[in-house]
This record gives structure tokens, sequence and C-alpha cells, in this order.
């Protein structure tokens, strides 16, 4: 913690969190426990967070891709969603951490949705920490409604079609309100984005790591950050403009 630069954090970390079903495999284990492990992964990243003074956490939780997955494995996933929002909202409350949601959340199952609700609920008046968890979420498919809503408010008389800008869609998407991520993280070593905030990202430093996500700790997200913390962030000037 002591190599962290206080006075250069990152307002808001994403990250895919990748490589359960392959954890699981080198442990000669089934999926499922690798989704545990990952999942116990996420509460220390969190409690982690909180402490160095991240001020948004958004975590790829589950893609409208994975729908695809086998059903059990899709149940499976779902239950242990469930399971962590029951398990993390004394802790949520405890720390003063605020729960957030990007994606489809209403085509979740309806025992989840209504989990996810009460605890989006008790935890609304907390404002030390944000964590938003991307449910049921595709960056293609959140452009599509901006889009849409953006459209239908041009019809209606609310936006003129001259007046739009890149702010004005970013207000559209799930994310309104929060700022672009500074950092995003993909462990497991992928190096893609996967439909993970593409608008968001434009200019997101990104860090690829091999260590498999149940592996993934505060040491080595400390780690990410001190790298972080040593790039130059131009947004498309020279470093002589910057000085």
């Amino acid at each position: 913690m002591e190599r962290i630069d206080r006075a250069k954090l990152p307002t808001h970390i994403a990250i895919i969190m990748d490589g359960n079903g392959r954890w699981a495999k080198r442990h000669d284990l089934q999926r499922i426990e690798g989704h545990r492990q990952g999942a116990k992964a996420v509460r220390n990243v969190v409690k982690s967070c909180r402490k160095i003074g991240i001020r948004y956490l958004t975590l790829y939780a589950f893609s409208v891709e994975n729908w695809k997955r086998p059903e059990e494995e899709v149940k499976a996933l779902m239950r242990l969603l469930e399971d962590f929002l029951i398990s993390q909202l004394p802790e949520m409350l405890k720390n003063n951490i605020r729960l957030g949601t990007i994606g489809n959340i209403d085509i979740l199952p309806e025992t989840v949705r209504s989990t996810l609700d009460a605890t989006l609920e008790k935890t609304s008046s907390n404002d030390g920490m944000v964590l938003n968890l991307a449910l049921s979420y595709g960056s293609r498919d959140e452009i599509v409604d901006a889009v849409k809503r953006l459209l239908d408010d041009c019809k209606g008389g609310v936006v003129a079609e001259d007046h739009i800008t890149k702010d004005m869609i970013s207000r559209y998407l799930y994310t309104a309100g929060m700022p672009d991520p500074d950092l995003l993280i993909r462990t497991s070593g992928e190096y893609r984005l996967s439909n993970f905030l593409l608008w968001q990202a434009a200019y997101t430093e990104l860090y690829f790591t091999e260590i498999l996500w149940p592996d993934f700790g505060e040491k080595d997200l400390v780690d990410v950050i001190v790298e972080f913390q040593k790039r130059e962030r131009r947004f498309g000037l020279t470093s002589d403009q910057l000085a």
C-alpha cells in the first residue's frame, strides 16, 4: 500500500474478471468451484479498493453472451450472485459502499432480481465507494439502446439533432453520471475487451495480466495501480503540452 501515490489514484477501475474456468481445470475441479473462488476474489478486491480509496469499481460479472453457456452453469452463476449479494450486504453497509448495476437486469431470474433490488435500495444512500456490477451486460447493446432512446427524445422534441454531442451520448449510456474508467484490468492472459465498456474505454489505460481471477488479490491490485501511476496519460496531447 505504501508504494501507491495517494495523489494519483485512478478514480474509476474496471475489471474483466477472467479465468475462473481455467483455474478450476488447473486444480482438477469442476467449473463452478472456479466461480466460487472467483467470488472470494471479488470480496477481497472490493475490500482492497475501498481501503485504497478508489471511488468507482466496475466488475464485469455476467455478460449478455454468458447466457449461451450450459444451463446448469448459468443457474449456478445466478445462485452465486444471489449468495454474494446477501452475504456482502452487511459489508457494504459497514464500509459505506453503494451498489450499482449496468446491463439488462430485467431478464435476471426473479429471485435474483428481487435480492438485487433490495440490495440496491438498502445501499442507495452510501457514498464512500460505488461497486458497479455489469450484469447481463454487452457494450454494443448498451450503445444501441442509447441511440434508440436518443432518437426517441429527438422525435419528441426533447433534443435537437444538431445539438447532439459526445457528452450527450454518454448521458444516455448505462454509466450515465459516472466518470469513464481510468484503468481497465483483464486477468487470465486474454488481450481483448470482450464487448465491455467500448465507448467509455476510449482513453482508458489497459492492463493485462496472466494471473487467473481467483488468484488475483490485493498485492496484484497494488502492483497494477503502481504501474498505472507510472504511465503518462496524454489524451491526444504531446508530453510538452502536458508539461
